[in-house]
């Protein structure tokens, strides 16, 4: 029988778990190597040039280690970044993760959306051409978060922030304007549906949270859809950059995801 098929998911840290969990449900037959780059991490810290470099050099390495028939950049830094560089360097199919502008736009009735991300993706030109290509006459407001990666990383391991922190970090994402409100806010932080509960409870109305989780799992057997594994998958494996073992707080939290 035919082996199964690899699938490599790359992140800065855990936030990709979020989109993990998507493509593994859709490709259950699929063996996974999750690899966080938590040496490197936050990436919003690194200067654009390092950060190529750097991730090239992460993914290649996977790459000869591994040897996936596809790789998910679960990393919208690293996919505005550095997926034109990867796909040049390596022939392995990628799929990558961007701000989820169209559909935001597509879906929003106010037409008033924001777009919620570290600072380096809200600041990086990839963001401002989506924005003018697909905004379709959407008022489209870019809001970067310093710290909610980070959050989100403490959350998952055990140590959630007070609301309050949260709060001030979101803030900025709801917009009154002429009689119309904020309706939908584009997560354009894979780590961000980590938060999802705690950005419901700490909003100040409801509104439509994108996640691009579903759309990149829906790619991902797209492209998979030749590949069939006859043998069961054997369990997924998940490697931190830096050598360290997870706390215990977050090995708990990570046997969740059958690690």
């Amino acid at each position: 029988m035919a082996a199964a098929p690899t699938i490599l998911v790359f992140d800065s840290g855990v936030g990709g778990l979020t989109v993990y969990r998507e493509v593994t449900a859709a490709r259950p037959d699929a063996r996974y190597v999750y690899l966080a780059d938590d040496a490197g991490f936050p990436y919003g810290e690194v200067p654009e040039e390092a950060l190529i470099t750097r991730v090239v050099h992460v993914i290649g390495k996977a790459i000869a280690d591994h040897a996936p028939e596809l790789v998910v950049v679960a990393c919208n830094t690293a996919s505005t970044l550095a997926l034109a560089e990867l796909r040049a360097r390596f022939s392995v199919p990628f799929v990558g993760t961007v701000p989820a502008i169209k559909p935001a736009c597509a879906q929003s009735v106010s037409r008033l959306i924001s777009v919620l991300g570290t600072q380096a993706t809200v600041g990086r030109e990839y963001t401002r051409a989506l924005i003018r290509e697909f905004a379709a006459g959407c008022e489209v407001h870019l809001v970067g978060s310093p710290r909610l990666a980070a959050y989100a990383e403490a959350e998952l391991a055990g140590a959630p922030v007070a609301d309050a922190a949260i709060t001030a970090e979101i803030g900025g994402c709801f917009i009154e304007m002429d009689g119309r409100r904020t309706d939908t806010i584009v997560l354009a932080c894979t780590h961000y549906p980590l938060l999802l509960a705690r950005f419901r409870a700490n909003a100040p109305w409801p509104v439509t949270w994108l996640d691009p989780a579903p759309a990149i799992a829906r790619r991902v057997s797209d492209l998979m859809r030749e590949r069939r594994a006859g043998d069961s998958p054997p369990p997924p494996q998940i490697a931190f950059t830096s050598g360290h073992a997870p706390s215990p707080a977050l090995a708990a939290a990570l046997a969740k995801y059958g690690f």
